[in-house]
């Protein structure tokens, strides 16, 4: 189970995601 979903890859995105994973949160970034 996935505690966050981001949508768009971008350089917001991204960012997004890695500080996600930083923080504990198991994610997925769609392109």
């Amino acid at each position: 189970m996935l505690d966050l979903a981001i949508i768009g890859g971008g350089p917001a995105g991204l960012t997004a995601g890695l500080y996600a994973t930083r923080g504990g949160l198991k994610d997925v970034v769609m392109f």
